[in-house]
């Protein structure tokens, strides 16, 4: 900026204008003042600068998905003119008929719709803000997944989250704390759970999730799963996914088939009666945020979901022997069930030393003394 002698001068934000003392500049909204800032951005400041950091602070798999995929792909968007022009904002009809079987044949979802989003974490907003007021009350299981609590946040529900606690023994959503809460005067509207869970890699039992469905439905309480991490059984249990009127199902390409840049997610909500009422508001927000995910990133995921469960599990074992070197680095703090829990989900929960009550200052510890 030039000031009126003709010098270079620094506009400071907020200053009032020097012409009419009177102006102010406007405020941003308290809705998303309010807002956390996101862990990974954290993250990233604090390891800048430092060299040799490995982070391990984002879950993201190594691969990519099929190359076949992407070169499908590619080619169809440099030589078909219909990639250029808007498309449907549920998705492309072919990639929503592969995941409808996918649901179906897969998840055991049956009389559910699917639409496609530009990411899971597009979905989880799209569904915070279709299915929420922001006087409503929505629980989170602490440890929770900062960007749900962060969408909670900024679409004005921030001020009545319910945070539920975990037994410290496993780690576990406390599902009597729960039914209390769902019980009584005000239950919550909705509640989110992630399985396998992040960040805790703990994943719920069938028997935990059916009781989850049967609590929340006699509430009246829509129940949101995260399913993100679906194909991360390591432990070898089963995944589980409950279907009924009130249960949304959402769904990622970033993880298991490595479309983390893509942006690739989709939500399977319940159309029991086919009136399509709960897509027809999803799909307000659709249009209003991304119209829809991007042509060529859902002809990759089409590729990927092509490529099969083969080619998945293959993906896998590739991580068996990461976790296992992870479960030895960690020995000092315990063993898994005695100081680390989960390891499903690609995240281990571990316990921290005796006397470290600050967790932010070990992490700031570990990046500059350690380079981890």
């Amino acid at each position: 900026m030039i000031n009126e002698e003709g010098n270079g001068g620094i506009v400071r934000y907020g200053a009032t204008n020097a012409h009419n003392n009177r102006s102010r500049s406007p405020e941003v909204s308290k809705r998303v003042r309010s807002t956390d800032d996101p862990v990974m951005v954290q993250a990233r400041r604090l390891i800048g600068g430092v060299q040799g950091v490995a982070s391990l602070a984002q879950g993201a798999v190594f691969w990519g998905p099929p190359r076949e995929a992407i070169a499908e792909a590619a080619e169809r968007a440099c030589s078909d003119p219909a990639y250029s022009q808007y498309g449907p904002d549920e998705g492309m009809p072919e990639l929503r008929a592969a995941l409808q079987t996918k649901i179906k044949e897969q998840n055991g979802l049956h009389g559910y719709s699917v639409i496609v989003t530009a990411g899971a974490n597009q979905g989880l907003t799209s569904l915070m803000l279709t299915l929420l007021d922001p006087s409503d009350r929505a629980v989170l299981f602490k440890p929770y997944y900062f960007n749900a609590l962060m969408a909670l946040q900024m679409t004005g529900c921030g001020q009545t989250v319910a945070f539920g606690p975990s037994h410290p023994d496993t780690w576990r959503p406390n599902l009597d704390w729960l039914e209390d809460q769902l019980e009584g005067p005000n239950p919550p509207k909705l509640v989110y759970v992630v399985n396998p869970g992040n960040p805790t890699g703990i994943s719920l039992s069938r028997e935990e999730l059916d009781r989850l469905t049967e609590m929340t439905a006699a509430a009246g309480t829509w129940l949101v799963l995260d399913e993100t991490y679906e194909e991360f059984m390591f432990s070898g249990q089963e995944h589980h996914c409950p279907s009924g009127p009130h249960v949304i199902h959402l769904f990622s390409f970033s993880k298991a088939h490595g479309l983390m840049g893509w942006r690739v997610g989709y939500i399977a909500y319940p159309n029991f009666d086919g009136s399509d009422y709960l897509g027809l508001q999803l799909v307000k927000v659709q249009d209003t945020v991304p119209i829809h995910s991007a042509h060529m990133s859902q002809k990759v995921a089409l590729g990927a979901l092509a490529a099969g469960k083969p080619w998945v599990t293959s993906q896998m074992a590739s991580l068996e022997q990461n976790r296992e070197t992870v479960l030895e680095a960690l020995a000092p703090l315990g063993s898994l069930g005695d100081g680390l829990y989960g390891g499903d989900a690609i995240y281990i929960w571990a316990r921290l030393p005796p006397g470290c009550l600050d967790d932010k200052a070990v992490v700031t510890w570990m990046v500059h003394e350690h380079k981890a």
